[in-house]
């Protein structure tokens, strides 16, 4: 999905899709949400590593609470990143094999989308953060369609005196760098919310993104940066 991907861009909902199943791997654990005609009907978050071996089983608990079989969802969403490279990958992973095996279109979000959409109401600049856990963060700030990876200080350049909120997971340490670069900055903690995500997949409509899926193939990862790897000796190194 090409990060020019606006979530302001979204037009009105059109007529509501029967039900999407949603879910995220790419900032820290996973969370899965099932939604019908614009209702969350479940939404789950699991913390911890390991989601290659939980997702599936939490999608099929999901969707058992919800009392929907596979062959009933008409939509799948997924944030294609940024985030965890491996996070990331098993998420498309298993929405790309969902999708074609149902034969359903698949929606992909940034994850920068999804943490903005979920911020409260503020007269603030609403700035999206993602832990990159190498010294800075993936960032996405108000209605700006580009992520960019960044330092501490060099987001305090970039807001220039704005006060602003912070969403994202643990994004605690990035708000007290902020304040201490004199930027008024407060936090709302938390992961992506798989509702949300569903919601603005089902604003875009399921023709739609059927459409965007035979036009340009399904979604691919969003990168900024390669992978980070450990060597045999301990040594990490960055990999494009």
């Amino acid at each position: 999905m090409p990060s020019r991907f606006s979530w302001r861009q979204y037009p009105a909902r059109p007529q509501p899709v029967s039900a999407v199943l949603a879910f995220d791997c790419a900032v820290s654990g996973q969370g899965v949400a099932v939604l019908r005609d614009g209702v969350t009907l479940v939404s789950l978050l699991e913390e911890g590593r390991e989601q290659a071996a939980r997702l599936l089983p939490a999608i099929a608990d999901a969707l058992d609470r919800a009392a929907i079989a596979r062959r009933q969802l008409d939509l799948i969403a997924v944030t294609t990143g940024p985030g965890s490279f491996t996070g990331v990958r098993v998420g498309l992973s298993a929405a790309r094999g969902l999708s074609v095996g149902l034969g359903i279109p698949l929606a992909g979000i940034p994850t920068t989308t999804v943490l903005r959409a979920q911020a409260p109401a503020t007269d603030r600049l609403v700035v999206a953060a993602v832990d990159t856990k190498l010294g800075d963060w993936f960032c996405a700030i108000g209605a700006e369609p580009e992520a960019f990876a960044t330092t501490a200080a060099d987001l305090a350049a970039r807001l220039a005196g704005r006060a602003c909120l912070i969403v994202g997971k643990d994004v605690g340490p990035l708000v007290q760098s902020l304040r201490a670069a004199d930027i008024d900055a407060i936090a709302h903690d938390g992961p992506p919310d798989p509702a949300v995500l569903g919601g603005l997949a089902e604003s875009v409509g399921v023709e739609k993104w059927r459409r965007r899926n035979r036009e340009e193939g399904l979604p691919r990862p969003l990168y900024l940066r390669g992978v980070n790897i450990t060597l045999p000796d301990g040594a990490r190194r960055t990999v494009e």
